[in-house]
């Protein structure tokens, strides 16, 4: 954990750095497809990209609080610029930190906490979304190494990254492994025509007869999804609440700027009281939404056995109230919220992908409602 005063000094460093090399140049970023490599250099030496890292190993030893407001507010300038956190930082460096073995976290942690190498998390398949169980790519064992055969779509910075966490099956057994991109016979296709994330790599994997060394799995075999999988996606799910939360305060942060400037019928949008009502909703939502992911952050750090469902209720309510926000800063700017020249063009796009990445809105309904069932229940 980093002291407060360190603390405060590095969220101002972030918020200079956002508000001068990412808010400013977001849609640029999108317009090209990519987040530029020097951004991504510049936030390595920067230490960003090990933010929940050890020292030891050239992290800034953030707690999960700490981190989750440092993502919060990169996510504020640019969604695809916090989708390398979430998949590089957290679904693959905080897994590794937690699942790896020693000689993998020796290799590749501090690979990555430099930005020398950038990661990603190969679990999606053209057919395969939330059932993450059903898997389709497969692996076999050849002598000292593992054949993995398969595809893999939706992997953000797949197009960019140097090495994957794969997920793939034998069987009944679902395990995890370490592929590097110069694996002979594995290939990745950019995906274009999104409707948001556009600078985000996004890619499709196909890894045809990729074989792959036994000091490349990750924990034992069978292992991958008990506790690989449900390990990345509940870092994941973190960081996709706060993403949620930052795109919302961005959007009401567009909101309150365009009402106090924008004039219609002779006096500022912002006098008129259904205006009122929209700016004190966004303001309730996102508020909220801050403080579960507040709460989630404390509990992660105290191991709490409710971590897990806070994050999940966090990751779903932030989601939900990103894509509202978004909406109404739309709705708001009339329309002008529907070209690309205002921000809240982007951010509304941007919003929908929250409901439906690291599991849909309504798989964490699913889960939220059994919770709900079992400790609610007066008998």
């Amino acid at each position: 954990m980093m002291d407060r005063d360190n603390f405060e000094k590095l969220m101002t460093e972030v918020k200079d750095f956002v508000n001068n090399k990412v808010r400013p140049f977001a849609g640029k970023f999108e317009e090209e497809e990519a987040v530029p490599l020097s951004l991504i250099k510049e936030m390595a030496e920067r230490k960003y990209l090990a933010a929940p890292f050890p020292a030891e190993i050239g992290g800034l030893e953030l707690d999960q609080v700490q981190y989750g407001l440092l993502t919060h507010e990169i996510g504020k300038g640019c969604p695809s610029v916090r989708a390398l956190l979430t998949v590089h930082t957290s679904l693959v460096g905080q897994t590794l930190l937690r699942m790896a073995n020693q000689e993998q976290k020796d290799k590749w942690l501090p690979l990555l906490a430099k930005g020398e190498k950038i990661a990603a998390f190969g679990l999606t398949e053209p057919d395969v979304g939330t059932d993450a169980k059903s898997v389709q790519t497969r692996y076999e064992k050849q002598g000292d190494h593992f054949v993995i055969t398969g595809r893999k779509k939706w992997i953000t910075y797949g197009h960019l990254a140097d090495v994957f966490v794969i997920i793939a099956r034998n069987e009944e057994n679902v395990s995890a492994f370490l592929v590097e991109r110069d694996r002979e016979n594995l290939r990745t296709t950019p995906i274009k025509g999104l409707l948001a994330s556009r600078a985000a790599y996004i890619a499709e994997i196909e890894l045809n007869a990729v074989r792959v060394p036994e000091e490349n799995v990750i924990g034992n075999l069978g292992q991958g999804f008990s506790y690989i999988v449900n390990t990345a996606l509940d870092y994941g799910r973190y960081s996709i609440a706060w993403a949620g939360v930052s795109l919302a305060e961005a959007a009401l942060e567009e909101m309150v700027k365009y009402a106090r400037n924008r004039s219609q019928f002779g006096q500022k949008l912002y006098k008129f009281q259904l205006i009122h009502e929209m700016i004190a909703n966004a303001v309730t939502k996102v508020q909220t939404a801050k403080s579960i992911c507040l709460q989630a952050g404390e509990q992660r750090n105290n191991n709490a056995d409710e971590a897990i469902m806070t994050t999940t209720i966090a990751k779903y309510y932030s989601s939900k109230i990103a894509m509202e926000v978004a909406t109404d800063a739309v709705q708001l700017h009339g329309g002008n919220g529907c070209c690309n020249q205002y921000p809240v063009e982007r951010l509304f796009r941007e919003a929908k992908i929250f409901e439906i990445i690291e599991g849909t809105s309504q798989i964490q309904q699913e889960i939220i409602s059994m919770y709900g069932l079992k400790k609610y229940n007066r008998k």
